[in-house]
């Protein structure tokens, strides 16, 4: 234990001069954290400058201990903190205020995604109203983190969650780029509109009959919407859209291969026997099914499992992405 909370502190100190050097944070703005374990956390102190950390200025919190919980020295967004570690078993939080990504959503709150990059790695980024210098709603924060490792918070900073501490920064690093990428692209044109997904975004009539989760009627119902779908047949046989793909719900028996050839999914089995598997929790599920969570950023992100070379599915990225849309089509109960 001791070991590892030296080496928790090092990787701290590390992350709070990084996010210093490339100005993600300022003066004695932000704070990080981890967990050492389920009930464990370090935390950087108030009014430490990440930048120029030390050992004395990282506290070590028992989540379960209310003495811990009230030491002045504790950050006023301690409870932001504490409220991820008790929601999310992810293992680093970082909260800073990038500020190209503030300026942006300070004007606007979606976030034009202009590259296929950041299609991938970030998706649709939940942006939250703030009306207070700390975070004091943390509900819908929770909330929006089980669909994106990263939030903004307008008119504050962001948040992200991950394993490590490099995950976590990669998420606002590539933020900051977007929110770059989308402001020079402004002055080239400032009409310019976000069209790299439009065609496969496109509203479809939802069916009126809910299927239970993940039934077999569930799924053969995206099947049928699947094959009567002109894009996804179109870029399939363009693509040559062949293989075997299975989705598993985790914790369950349920699994289900869809077997392509060429766009169209000419059979359906029950078992998720395939080169490639994507498999995740019944929660994570849900949020995908309602088009709150984008498949492909799940699996970068961590919150699916893909068993499979994600590089492989990326050249049918048009067809799939349709598929996952057409996800939310059907209704479930």
């Amino acid at each position: 234990m001791a070991d590892q909370q030296k080496v928790s502190v090092d990787e701290i100190i590390a992350i709070g001069r990084k996010l210093y050097d490339l100005r993600l944070v300022m003066a004695r703005s932000g704070n990080v954290s981890c967990r050492i374990d389920k009930n464990t956390i370090l935390i950087t102190a108030t009014g430490a400058s990440l930048g120029s950390l030390t050992s004395d200025d990282i506290i070590t919190v028992d989540l379960t201990s209310e003495r811990d919980m009230q030491n002045k020295r504790l950050t006023s967004e301690f409870p932001l903190h504490s409220a991820i570690y008790n929601n999310f078993t992810n293992s680093a939080v970082i909260h800073c205020h990038p500020p190209l990504t503030n300026a942006y959503f300070a004007t606007v709150s979606v976030l034009k995604t202009l590259t296929f990059e950041t299609r991938l790695s970030l998706g649709s980024i939940p942006v939250l109203e703030q009306d207070t210098p700390s975070i004091t709603k943390l509900e819908p924060v929770t909330e929006a983190l089980k669909t994106s490792n990263i939030v903004v918070l307008k008119n504050h900073g962001v948040v992200a969650i991950a394993d490590t501490f490099k995950d976590a920064l990669y998420l606002i690093e590539d933020l900051e780029g977007a929110v770059k990428v989308a402001a020079v692209a402004r002055l080239f044109d400032k009409e310019i509109l976000d069209n790299l997904d439009a065609v496969l975004q496109e509203d479809l009539t939802s069916g009126e009959i809910a299927y239970p989760m993940f039934s077999k009627e569930h799924i053969q119902a995206i099947v049928d919407l699947v094959n009567k779908d002109e894009c996804i047949a179109q870029k399939g046989k363009e693509l040559d859209l062949t293989l075997q793909l299975a989705v598993k719900l985790d914790g369950t028996d349920r699994a289900f291969k869809f077997n392509f050839e060429k766009g169209k999914i000419v059979r359906l089995d029950q078992d998720g026997l395939a080169p490639f598997v994507i498999s995740a929790p019944r929660e994570v599920w849900e949020q995908v099914f309602l088009g709150k969570l984008d498949s492909f950023v799940a699996v970068t992100q961590g919150k699916m499992k893909l068993d499979g070379q994600l590089a492989q599915l990326s050249k049918w990225y048009v067809p799939f992405t349709r598929l996952f849309t057409l996800f939310r089509q059907v209704k479930f109960k």
